[in-house]
């Protein structure tokens, strides 16, 4: 079930929101080198392709169509995000755009890589 939110989400540019996430991050002390490398891990695309992606205002839901590598450990992202428990959003969309919000909240309140990217 599609709300107009969601669909105004998915035609959102990545590019529109990327300075928030940046801003945010950097704002806590993080860098944007390390809101890129959240971004790789979870999608499998690389610096170069990230950064073409931005330029070229890709819109959210053809971002997460043709990631290269959705990361398998995504699903161990849990919690609440704009208040939605992210393990709970049914629509499979939400639930990345969820995902990547809640990488950069960590990310942003001081969280460890190595936590961020549920390694080990």
């Amino acid at each position: 079930m599609a709300t107009s939110a969601n669909d105004r989400i998915r035609r959102m540019s990545v590019a529109g929101v990327y300075p928030h996430y940046v801003a945010k991050a950097e704002k806590k002390g993080r860098t944007r080198a390390e809101v890129d490398q959240v971004i790789r891990w979870l999608t499998g695309y690389s610096q170069d392709q990230l950064e073409k992606l931005l330029a070229d205002g890709t819109d959210f839901e053809t971002f997460f169509a043709e990631a290269p590598a959705m990361n398998p450990n995504r699903f161990l992202i849990t919690g609440v995000i704009c208040g939605y428990r992210v393990e709970e959003i049914e629509d499979p969309f939400m639930r990345e755009v969820r995902h990547l919000d809640k990488l950069v909240d960590e990310l942003a309140k001081g969280k460890a890589m190595e936590k961020v990217l549920r390694a080990g």
